[in-house]
């Protein structure tokens, strides 16, 4: 399978980083469709890529939280673009609070969003990857699933769930031609933290070895690089992509 008739499904696509896999991926020549939660913001976002001359890049609105609509919407996907060979779970929120102060619902909506989507999303895709004998899946984890984060329990927990089923799946496909992984991202220049208070975000910086942020592109790179069919021997695999700043 080549990248020119391969389909990538991107969760989160339309966000700081997902926005930048998406395009990486788009230049490798993949069929790109961007998972969202907003319309009207994907509409815009659409409208952003293909001012940008991305003709190769979709939209998919499913529900990732929903096995049923995840199911519903990859049919979708496969009936306008073709089979997916490929799978980027990068859709996630942040619902940030001490476990004595977190309610129920911020536990359970970070659980569904971040790690429940992705049992819904591979459970929806793997079987039609076992047919073709392909498939390159692809989970976005954090830097904090590895070292844990005050005030991040649930989204900790999250991630790191993430990385168990990435391990646990690639031992059930390693012979069937599909690969599955993590990449954990440290402090990624996003708008997230951007906005975060000079003062706040300079402390964050001074913490990294290599006294900068990561960029959104060198995250789409690494992505495209375990998409690609000549990293067929990488599976059950954790890259770490955090300047130095989470080592073990």
């Amino acid at each position: 399978m080549t990248t020119e008739t391969t389909v990538a499904w991107v969760t989160g696509g339309t966000g700081g980083i997902g926005s930048a896999i998406c395009r990486t991926l788009a230049d490798a020549g993949y069929q790109v469709v961007a998972g969202y939660r907003n319309p009207d913001k994907a509409r815009n976002w659409l409208e952003t890529q293909r001012a940008d001359g991305y003709t190769n890049i979709a939209l998919s609105g499913v529900d990732l939280s929903c096995y049923e609509d995840c199911v519903k919407g990859t049919q979708e996907i496969r009936d306008a673009h073709g089979p997916i060979g490929v799978l980027v779970n990068c859709a996630g929120i942040t619902r940030d609070g001490t476990l004595k102060r977190m309610t129920s619902e911020q536990w359970h909506e970070v659980l569904d969003t971040n790690l429940n989507s992705v049992f819904n999303t591979c459970r929806s895709v793997i079987e039609e990857m076992l047919e073709h004998g392909y498939g390159r899946i692809i989970n976005i984890s954090s830097i904090n699933g590895r070292k844990g984060q005050f005030g991040q329990a649930n989204y900790a927990a999250a991630k790191a769930g993430m990385h168990g089923l990435t391990m646990s799946l690639a031992q059930e496909t390693a012979t069937k031609g599909i690969t599955v992984n993590t990449v954990s991202p440290g402090y990624i220049a996003t708008d997230m933290i951007m906005d975060i208070p000079e003062k706040v975000r300079e402390s964050i910086r001074e913490s990294i070895p290599m006294k900068r942020f990561g960029t959104p592109e060198e995250i789409g790179r690494l992505v495209a690089f375990l998409a690609a069919e000549g990293s067929g021997f990488i599976t059950g695999s954790n890259i770490d992509i955090n300047g130095g700043q989470f080592m073990g």
